[in-house]
C-alpha cells in the first residue's frame, strides 16, 4: 500500500522511533493481551525509558515540552502498528492525564508528581465518571468533606482505566454538596493522590474488547487525602478538568485513525493475496471501493486532527474542530474496521487474522469519552448557533 508522507523532518523522526519500539510489539503479541488480558508492562517500561510518556510534559520535570500535535502523532503510530486501542490506552493517561496539573499545580507538586509518571515508575488513572452522573459531570455525588488537613472520600466511579494497575489516581469529587452552591460547576475540587486499595475497592468490568487495560468500578469507603494532593483551589475542580478535555479527545481522534488505518493494511493485503475464481479479490470493484472510501475518510480525519491539535498548541479556540476531529475520526476508524472484516469474509470472523479485535476496539471512539450525538448537540449549538436542546 503506497505511504503518502508529508510529515515534516522533526515528525517522521517521532513516528519512526515510536514505530520501531512498537515493531517489538507484532500482532500476535496482541492477541495473547487480548486472550489473557494481561497489562502490557513491556510497551510501557519501553516507551518510558525512551521518554516518551512525557512527550508533552515540560522540559523542568524530565518530559520533551512538545506539543499536544506530537502527542497525537505518537498516540497514532502506536495504534496504526496493529496494537490498536489495547497499546494506546496503556499509556493514554500519562499524555493528557495530568494536563490539570501541568497548568494548575504547584512546582512542589509537578516536581512530586510528574517525574514518576514520566519514568514509568507509576501509573495513574482518571477517577472522574459515575454511574449516576454519566456525561453529565456536575451531578457527580462523590464527597470529599474536609477534616483539618485533608479529606475524607466516600463515593463510587465507574468506567476507570488502568485502575487494576495504577499507583495513583486524578479523582474528581464534591468539596460542596450541590444544593449549597449557587451553580453546578462549583464546589468540585481536583486531587492527585495514591489510589490506597485499603480504601478503593476496583472491581473489574468485563467488557467486549481491549481486554489488556482493564475497565472498573471504584468503591471509595474513607479515603483520606492530604490537603497537599489538592490541585489548586477547593471547590474549582471543574474549571480545571475542562482543560484536559479537548487534548483528550485530539489524543483519541488519533488513535482512532491509527486503528482503522492498522485494519485496512490488513485488508489491502488480503485482498492482494487472496484468490478466488482465478483472479485476486482485490481487482473486484467490489472490493477495491469500499477500501478506497475507507482511506478516504481516514486522511480526511487526521486532516481534522492535526488541525486541532494546531490549534490547541498555539493557544487558540480549538472546541470544535477537537470534538470534530474524535466524532470524524471515530467513524471512520470504525468503517475501516467493518471494512476490514467483511474485505475478509470468514476469515475476517477468525481471530488469528486480527481484524475482529481491531472491529471490537473501534466502538471505544465511538462511545468514549463522549457520545457522537453530543457532540452534534455541541457544534449546533456553539458554531451552528442554535438553542440548547438539552
Amino acid at each position: 500500500m503506497l505511504e503518502i508522507d508529508e510529515l515534516n523532518e522533526e515528525q517522521r523522526a517521532i513516528r519512526d522511533a515510536v514505530a520501531q519500539i512498537c515493531a517489538r510489539y507484532p500482532d500476535e503479541y496482541w492477541l495473547e493481551r487480548d486472550r489473557d488480558g494481561r497489562f502490557p508492562h513491556e510497551l510501557h517500561a519501553d516507551l518510558a525509558r525512551d521518554g516518551w510518556l512525557g512527550i508533552a510534559m515540560p522540559e523542568a520535570v524530565g518530559g520533551a515540552g512538545l506539543g499536544i500535535g506530537e502527542a497525537a502523532l505518537m498516540m497514532q503510530t502506536i495504534a496504526a502498528s496493529g496494537a490498536g486501542f489495547a497499546g494506546a490506552s496503556a499509556v493514554h493517561m500519562n499524555i493528557f492525564g495530568l494536563n490539570p496539573v501541568v497548568v494548575f499545580g504547584s512546582d512542589e507538586q509537578k516536581a512530586r508528581w510528574l517525574g514518576p509518571l514520566i519514568a514509568g515508575e507509576q501509573k495513574a488513572c482518571f477517577a472522574v465518571t459515575e454511574p449516576d452522573a454519566g456525561l453529565d459531570t456536575t451531578r457527580l455525588r462523590t464527597l470529599a468533606r474536609r477534616q483539618g488537613d485533608h479529606y475524607v472520600v466516600q463515593g463510587r466511579k465507574i468506567w476507570i482505566s488502568t485502575a487494576q494497575v495504577a499507583d495513583k489516581m486524578l479523582l474528581l469529587a464534591r468539596t460542596t454538596p450541590l444544593e449549597q452552591v449557587k451553580r453546578p460547576t462549583e464546589g468540585l475540587s481536583l486531587f492527585y493522590t495514591d489510589l490506597d486499595r485499603r480504601h478503593v475497592e476496583v472491581r473489574e468490568i468485563e467488557k467486549m474488547g481491549r481486554k489488556a487495560v482493564d475497565s472498573n468500578m471504584l468503591f471509595i469507603d474513607g479515603l483520606r487525602i492530604p490537603e497537599q494532593d489538592r490541585i489548586g483551589e477547593e471547590g474549582r475542580g471543574f474549571e480545571y478538568i475542562l482543560h484536559g478535555l479537548n487534548p483528550e479527545r485530539i489524543l483519541i481522534a488519533a488513535e482512532a485513525v491509527g486503528l482503522g488505518r492498522a485494519a485496512l493494511r490488513h485488508a489491502v493485503r488480503y485482498a492482494g493475496e487472496r484468490t478466488v475464481f482465478g483472479r485476486a479479490i482485490g481487482q473486484n470493484q467490489g472490493i477495491q471501493h469500499p477500501l478506497a472510501q475507507a482511506w478516504m475518510q481516514l486522511e480526511a480525519a487526521d486532516l481534522m486532527v492535526a488541525k486541532a491539535a494546531r490549534l490547541y498548541d498555539a493557544g487558540q479556540p480549538c472546541g470544535p474542530y477537537a470534538n470534530t476531529a474524535k466524532y470524524l475520526a471515530a467513524e471512520a476508524g470504525h468503517n475501516a474496521c467493518q471494512t476490514a472484516v467483511l474485505t475478509l469474509g470468514g476469515m475476517g470472523y477468525a481471530k488469528e487474522y486480527h481484524v475482529e479485535r481491531l472491529l471490537r476496539e473501534s466502538y471505544i471512539p465511538r462511545i468514549a469519552p463522549v457520545s457522537p450525538q453530543l457532540i452534534m448537540c455541541y457544534i449546533a449549538e456553539k458554531v451552528l448557533g442554535l438553542p440548547k436542546s438539552y
